[in-house]
């Protein structure tokens, strides 16, 4: 441990100055530089998500799709520090909503120390990175035939109205949900179900694209990019679940390991499962299966030992090929399979924390089944029915307000013609 702290503390020569700003007598320590870190790896997913989404869907439609992650970087971070944060991390007396303040940054610091340790501000960068990626991932399941203009209202209204909200439930101190004894290490209810749950409203109000409607083809236009951008998302996970520890210690290597195991495992079990059902094992489905199996470890990261996280991934990976099949089976277009991966995964791998949590990974975890595994189960299970309930809920009321409003969905000609063109007046591709 001591030559990691050693290794780690190297690396402020880039990430010295966030611990050092002026006014501040916070010395840097390898925790801030992990956590430093950390956020750097979770804002490289979101790129690494327009890459995984853009690669699936029509070339008529990559630019748009790739734009719906880029844009939450730039919305979201604004709404995250104005108001997101202190709904989310202020004090929350009630246990549902935290108090304004913190609003426009208020009262944050790198000199005062955050309630789980370091300072403030680096807390709330963090966080925010969380708070971008989360509404990002719901765009896989509305690609190819939204508004720009509904969208961008849409993310910025959800993250207020349903990410904080959340994240005070479960993350707060003051939170229901975490006086519950819920565990959610980096996000299983927090990020995925909610965002799952989100997609499957989205997906409902919007109706099946037009292509999908005439049964014509809708072919992926470079499942290359969509590889690589998987890569990318397993690279930046590790800061998503490790980097929650918020220090550099025992839990925040576990949390590193059974991140890792779990994707391995997610990509082997979906490959199986696909092998069975069709002969064949794809590209497309190594990549959703390894997101897959991180998705369901994510709740449980710091709390499941490696063995437990690679039966984590194996099952998620698994459930989540069986999961996309749903939407044919009941109607309703998630395009790049958002509910089938995210909300299918993060529900399970909610329940399944409460299953495989283990003291030798985590000592809280002791505290956590002081009244036996079945209660912490239970516990589990109650934590995904609220924030299910409640993101499918609040989605389906913001998205239909908005449909009253001016509408959310392209034109017909709009989205024969394709986003790219009628949305943003450019072409992914100009290949002669």
């Amino acid at each position: 441990m001591k030559q990691v702290r050693w290794a780690l503390a190297g690396a402020l020569l880039f990430f010295g100055p966030m611990a050092r700003a002026q006014g501040s007598d916070t010395p840097p320590t390898a925790d801030l530089v992990w956590v430093a870190l950390s956020a750097v790896l979770v804002l490289l997913m979101t790129p690494a998500l327009a890459m995984f989404y853009g690669g699936m869907v029509r070339r008529i439609n990559v630019l748009s799709t790739m734009m719906h992650s880029f844009i939450a970087m730039g919305v979201i971070s604004i709404v995250w520090l104005a108001l997101g944060y202190s709904l989310a991390f202020g004090a929350a007396g009630s246990g549902w909503i935290g108090d304004f303040s913190r609003t426009m940054g208020n009262g944050i610091s790198t000199s005062e120390p955050a309630a789980s340790g370091g300072s403030s501000a680096l807390f709330m960068l963090f966080q925010m990175m969380f708070a971008i990626i989360t509404p990002a991932l719901i765009s896989g399941a509305i690609a190819e035939r939204m508004k720009f203009g509904s969208y961008v209202a849409f993310i910025a209204l959800w993250s207020l109205v349903v990410y904080s909200p959340v994240a005070c439930w479960v993350w707060n101190a003051d939170g229901w949900l975490f006086k519950h004894g819920a565990l959610d290490f980096a996000g299983g209810t927090v990020v995925h179900l909610a965002s799952g749950v989100a997609a499957l409203a989205a997906a409902i109000v919007l109706g099946k694209r037009r292509a999908l409607i005439h049964r014509e083809p809708i072919p992926p236009n470079n499942l290359t990019m969509t590889l690589v951008g998987a890569g990318l998302l397993w690279f930046g996970w590790i800061g998503f679940n490790a980097g929650s520890a918020l220090a550099m210690n025992g839990v925040a290597i576990n949390a590193f390991i059974s991140t890792h195991m779990a994707a391995a495992a997610g990509m082997i079990g979906w490959l199986i499962v696909e092998r069975i059902k069709t002969g064949k094992a794809t590209a497309l489905g190594a990549a959703s299966g390894l997101v897959g199996g991180l998705v369901g470890i994510t709740p449980g990261a710091g709390f499941v030992a490696p063995v437990g996280a690679v039966a984590v991934g194996l099952l998620t990976g698994a459930a989540c090929y069986l999961a996309i099949g749903l939407k044919n089976k009941l109607g309703y277009d998630d395009s790049l399979d958002v509910v089938g991966v995210h909300g299918a995964g993060g529900l399970l791998g909610a329940v399944l924390t409460g299953v495989f949590a283990s003291e030798a990974a985590n000592p809280a975890v002791k505290d956590a089944l002081a009244g036996g595994r079945m209660e912490l189960v239970v516990k589990q299970v109650v934590a995904v029915g609220a924030v299910g309930v409640y993101s499918f809920l609040i989605t389906m009321g913001l998205l239909l307000a908005l449909k009253a409003m001016g509408g959310i969905r392209a034109s017909a000609e709009q989205e024969d013609a394709g986003l790219d063109e009628t949305m943003h007046g450019e072409a992914g591709y100009n290949l002669y």
